[in-house]
């Protein structure tokens, strides 16, 4: 296997071999055991996100994969990927890493980082930023406060160790990111439904569900508005078709439709919010696989979920400060809190969206969770 990066004793080589792959998707259950908090992730899941022939990721997006190596003992594992949309979009040459785990080895750190870097280096590429799993309309950043709770559906979770690591390998905050907690008992309705009588008055802004027997269309609204409304937010990429109908296709079996909210104002979709039930309270239990009866505890289970996450929910550019996002926020919380759950997670922002943090405090959430984007220059030929 050709060796990539070597640091000391530790040296990372490019996986080439099934054998390889199985210790890539094995690897983190050493890092994380007798960790409550964890929750390891499908590794159907993992493998499909990884699969460069079948993910519409991929059709502008190339990648490789790493495992760090001590002798005959696996120390860690990294994914190098490079975003061309990304790169085009905001006219940077980014690699970034992912899916990164790793002992806590600070030459093994060193050695996975830069093998990531030397990828993106023999491809023009000059920062390396992550970490994103695979760009960041997925699970990215590192936890940094909030260790005491297991994440929700889709954000990530690591040891605290990471954080040390980025800071001995020269990695450089790039951005945080905030997560948000909603109790029921938050806001009063009252509140509540006055400020939402004033939003409908003002805008003659609607609600609607989604119509999942038109999910293609559906999901095509959805990709207008997120890409017209997101277009100035830092780390945007612009979601594809191919890669919007694979995100609906992949969540219309687990999201709840009574939660997947449009926004119309005459007729016209302006702005979309979803709540997804947090699968992460029966995964939890069922370490990385879903067959052969893994399927069934996570379908008998949605009815027992307590808690939600928002992960996102916008407007139309054109319809910012004009209420109707606060409008979304309020009708997906009255949905939520009459659907029976306790809880709900709004994340992520980011930490200089001044506007939704206000307003996500101003309707009792309290920002209990902290992620971190990390970055560096990708440096000479080592």
């Amino acid at each position: 296997m050709e060796t990539t990066a070597v640091r000391k004793d530790v040296c990372v080589r490019r996986v080439s071999s099934r054998a390889d792959f199985r210790r890539y998707l094995d690897f983190p259950r050493r890092v994380y055991r007798g960790d409550p908090n964890w929750v390891e992730p499908l590794r159907m899941d993992t493998k499909e996100k990884l699969d460069v022939r079948k993910h519409p990721f991929f059709e502008h997006a190339e990648r490789e994969i790493f495992l760090a190596w001590r002798g005959d003992e696996v120390v860690g594992r990294v994914a190098a990927i490079l975003d061309r949309n990304h790169n085009s979009f905001h006219d940077e040459s980014v690699v970034f890493f992912g899916q990164y785990e790793c002992l806590d080895d600070t030459d093994a750190a060193r050695a996975l980082l830069d093998a990531a870097a030397d990828w993106g280096r023999e491809r023009g590429m000059t920062v390396l930023r992550g970490p994103v799993n695979l760009s960041l309309n997925d699970e990215c950043a590192f936890l940094v406060d909030g260790f005491d709770s297991p994440p929700v559906v889709m954000m990530p979770y690591n040891p605290r160790y990471y954080l040390d690591q980025m800071d001995r390998c020269a990695m450089a905050k790039a951005k945080d990111l905030y997560a948000f907690l909603f109790t029921s008992d938050a806001v009063s309705a009252p509140d509540i439904e006055q400020m939402a009588e004033r939003i409908r008055a003002e805008t003659r802004a609607v609600c609607r569900t989604i119509d999942l027997k038109d999910w293609k269309a559906e999901a095509l609204r959805v990709q207008a508005i997120y890409n017209g409304g997101w277009v100035k937010n830092w780390g945007f990429v612009p979601w594809t078709q191919a890669e919007m109908e694979h995100t609906v296709k992949t969540l219309k079996t687990l999201a709840d439709p009574n939660l997947v909210v449009f926004a119309e104002v005459d007729g016209k979709p302006v702005g979309f919010g979803f709540g997804l039930p947090n699968f992460n309270e029966i995964l939890i239990k069922l370490h990385g696989r879903l067959l052969p009866f893994g399927i069934f505890r996570l379908l008998l289970g949605k009815r027992k979920i307590r808690s939600l996450r928002s992960p996102v929910f916008g407007v139309l550019r054109e319809y910012h400060h004009t209420g109707v996002a606060q409008l979304l926020a309020i009708e997906g919380i009255r949905r939520a809190w009459a659907r029976g759950f306790d809880w709900c997670e709004l994340s992520w922002q980011l930490e200089d969206n001044t506007a939704v943090n206000r307003f996500a405090e101003k309707f009792g959430g309290r920002r209990y969770k902290t992620y971190r984007i990390y970055e560096r220059p990708v440096g000479p030929p080592r």
